[in-house]
């Protein structure tokens, strides 16, 4: 079994409460990152425009695409 099928039977038993939650998590973490790395924010936003761009092709294909 690969890699990606392993997290996605995994994934699967995530409730919605899961799910916010790891959501929650990641946006403690991100500011954890900032308060420790303040100068991150220094960067063009652009960047984080494309990050951004980037990490929600796939859930947005799935979300409206997939069947």
């Amino acid at each position: 079994m690969s890699l990606w099928e392993e997290m996605d039977k995994r994934i699967k038993r995530f409730t919605i409460i899961d799910e916010k939650l790891a959501q929650f998590a990641a946006i403690f973490f991100a500011l954890i990152i900032v308060k420790k790395y303040p100068n991150l924010l220094d960067h063009s936003y652009w960047w984080f425009v494309a990050l951004l761009i980037l990490t929600a092709i796939k859930p947005i294909y799935v979300f409206y695409r997939k069947k």
